[in-house]
C-alpha cells in the first residue's frame, strides 16, 4: 500500500497531496477560519461560497515566502489572465491570478477564480502564445467549474475542510515530508477515483480552453506546442517529470485532438510582447545565485543567443544590480534607455539602480519623471512611493498609494505603505486604520480587529473618521462570532 502512494504523489502531485491533506483529520483540523463543507453542502454551494472560500485560501498562500509580491510580474499575469477572461463565454466569476516563485513547471486552479502559476512555467515557456495557452486550459476548468462539479461526484469523500487546500498547496511545496507522512496516514481508494474525474476534466478544458485562447488573439498552435513539448521532454525526467504532467495528465489522444483543433483553425501569427520577454528575464535574473544569473546573461549577450537583445540586456543589469554592481548595472540600464522603445520596466530598474547605489535624489528624478509619462502603470507607482518615503516625503507617497487603491482596491502592500507614510507624519489614527485593511486583506481578521481597536484610542481622528472606524470595527466584530459559530458546527 505505502508504495503505490508514494508512487501516485510522484505522478499526480500537488493535487494528491491536496486530497490526502483533505482526508486527514488531524491536518484538517487547522481549518479554523474556513467553513466546513458538509456532505450536503459539497452537492451544491454557489459560486459566491467558491470566492468565499478561495478568497481565504488565498490569505494563507500570500503568507508563503515564495508568494511573489512584485508589481510588474503580477500586473503582466493578470493583463494576459485578464484578456482571455474578456472573450470567454458566460465568464460571469471573478478572476484574480498570481505567481508563485517554483523552478516547477506548473498551475493550478482554486475555488472561486484563483488561478496560480509558477515561476518556471513562465519561463519555460517559449513564446507567449504558448503561456496563454496554459492560461487559458486553467481558466477553462474555473469556468466549467470543474472541481465543484467532481466534489459533487464523489459521495464516498468524507466532508472536506476546504483550508486543507491552502495546506496542502504549502506543504507539498515546502514541507515534502509532512505531506507524505499524511498521505500514509489516508486512504487512497476514494483519492484515485477523484483523480479518474479529473482526467475527464482534463480534455474538456482544453476544448474551452482552446476557443478562449483563439478568441483571445494568439496563436492557436501555442497550446498544442507546449503540451507537446512538455510530452517529448517526459523521457528526460524519468520519475521526476514536471509538476505540469503529473497534475495535468496527458495522453496521445489529447495531444492529438489538440493539434488538429490547431490545424483546422484560421492561421494566426502573433509577435511576443516585450513585457513576455521582460518579464521572464526579469524571473531568470532573480533565480538562484547573483553570480550564476549574471554569468548565465554575460553568455547570452556574447553569443548573440536571444530572442529579444533588449530583454537579454535588461535581464544582465537585473542581474548585475543583485550581485551588487552597480556601475555594471547603471551601464547597462543605461544602454537599454537610449538604445530603442522606451518601457517602463526600464525606468524602474533604473531607479532601483540609483537607490541602491546611494544617490535617492538622482532615483527620484527617474521614477518622478517616469510617473508622468505612465501616470497608470503599477509598477511605476510603487517604485515612485517607495523612493518618495525613502526622501522623506510621506504626504506625497501617500497621494500615489491612494492612486493604486483606486485601479487595486484590495492590494494589501498598498495599505502597509499608507500605514507607514502616515506613521512617518505622525496621524496614529490614520496609521492604525490603513493597518487595519492591510492586515485584514492578508488574512489577519484577529489583528485588524486590534488595529481599528487602537485606532478609536489614537485621539486624533476626526468625526467622520471615527464613525467610519466604529462602522468598520464593527463589521469585523460580527464576521468574527461568524466564524466561531462555523467553526462549532
Amino acid at each position: 500500500m505505502r508504495a503505490g502512494i508514494i508512487d501516485s504523489v510522484k505522478r499526480y502531485g500537488w493535487l494528491f497531496l491536496l486530497l490526502a491533506l483533505l482526508l486527514v483529520p488531524g491536518l484538517a483540523g487547522h481549518a479554523q477560519n474556513l467553513p466546513d463543507l458538509g456532505e450536503g453542502a459539497q452537492a451544491d454551494f454557489s459560486p459566491q461560497q467558491e470566492r468565499k472560500i478561495g478568497e481565504q485560501i488565498m490569505r494563507e498562500i500570500r503568507r508563503d515566502p515564495d508568494y511573489i509580491d512584485d508589481p510588474e510580474i503580477t500586473a503582466y499575469v493578470q493583463s494576459v489572465g485578464q484578456r482571455l477572461v474578456a472573450v470567454s463565454v458566460d465568464a460571469r466569476q471573478e478572476f484574480t491570478f498570481f505567481v508563485v516563485r517554483d523552478r516547477m513547471i506548473n498551475a493550478f486552479a482554486l475555488p472561486g477564480g484563483f488561478i496560480g502559476v509558477h515561476s518556471g512555467l513562465i519561463v519555460s515557456a517559449q513564446t507567449e502564445s504558448e503561456f496563454a495557452g496554459v492560461m487559458a486550459h486553467e481558466i477553462a476548468h474555473v469556468l466549467q467549474r470543474h472541481l465543484a462539479r467532481q466534489l459533487q461526484g464523489q459521495n464516498q469523500l468524507a466532508p472536506l475542510s476546504w483550508v486543507g487546500l491552502g495546506l496542502a498547496i504549502l506543504a507539498g511545496r515546502s514541507n515534502p515530508g509532512l505531506a507524505q507522512g499524511a498521505l500514509i496516514a489516508s486512504q487512497a481508494a476514494p483519492v484515485a477515483a477523484y483523480l479518474n474525474f479529473s482526467r475527464e476534466f482534463e480534455r474538456e478544458a482544453d476544448r474551452v480552453g482552446f476557443q478562449v485562447l483563439q478568441d483571445g488573439g494568439y496563436e492557436p498552435v501555442g497550446m498544442s506546442a507546449f503540451f507537446t513539448r512538455l510530452q517529448q521532454n517526459t523521457r528526460l525526467y524519468e520519475n521526476n517529470a514536471p509538476a505540469y504532467l503529473r497534475t495535468h495528465p496527458l495522453t496521445v489522444e489529447r495531444i492529438a485532438d489538440m493539434q488538429n483543433r490547431a490545424q483546422d483553425a484560421p492561421y494566426k501569427q502573433r509577435p511576443d510582447s516585450i513585457e513576455f520577454q521582460l518579464v521572464r528575464a526579469k524571473l531568470r535574473a532573480d533565480d538562484g545565485r547573483p553570480e550564476d544569473a549574471v554569468t548565465t546573461f554575460r553568455t547570452l549577450l556574447a553569443e548573440r543567443r536571444f530572442a529579444t537583445e533588449a530583454a537579454t540586456r535588461y535581464g544582465y543589469a537585473q542581474a548585475l544590480l543583485r550581485a551588487k554592481d552597480y556601475p555594471a548595472s547603471e551601464r547597462e540600464v543605461g544602454l537599454l534607455r537610449k538604445s530603442g522603445p522606451q518601457n517602463p520596466m526600464f525606468e524602474t530598474l533604473a531607479t532601483r539602480v540609483r537607490m541602491a547605489a546611494g544617490d535617492r535624489p538622482g532615483a527620484e528624478k527617474i521614477i518622478a519623471a517616469a510617473a508622468q509619462i505612465y501616470p497608470d502603470n503599477l509598477g511605476v507607482l510603487y517604485e515612485y512611493a517607495e523612493v518618495l518615503q525613502s526622501v522623506g516625503n510621506p504626504a506625497r507617497a501617500i497621494d500615489v498609494l491612494r492612486a493604486i487603491l483606486k485601479q487595486r482596491p484590495q492590494d494589501a502592500r498598498a495599505y502597509n505603505m499608507i500605514a507607514k507614510s502616515y506613521a512617518a507624519l505622525g496621524k496614529r489614527t490614520d496609521q492604525h486604520l490603513a493597518l487595519a485593511e492591510g492586515y485584514y486583506l492578508q488574512g489577519g481578521l484577529a489583528a485588524a480587529v486590534d488595529q481599528l481597536a487602537l485606532a478609536q484610542k489614537a485621539g486624533d481622528g476626526d468625526f467622520y473618521t471615527l464613525s467610519a472606524i466604529d462602522a468598520r470595527l464593527r463589521a469585523l466584530r460580527t464576521q468574527q462570532l461568524e466564524e466561531i459559530k462555523e467553526r462549532k458546527k
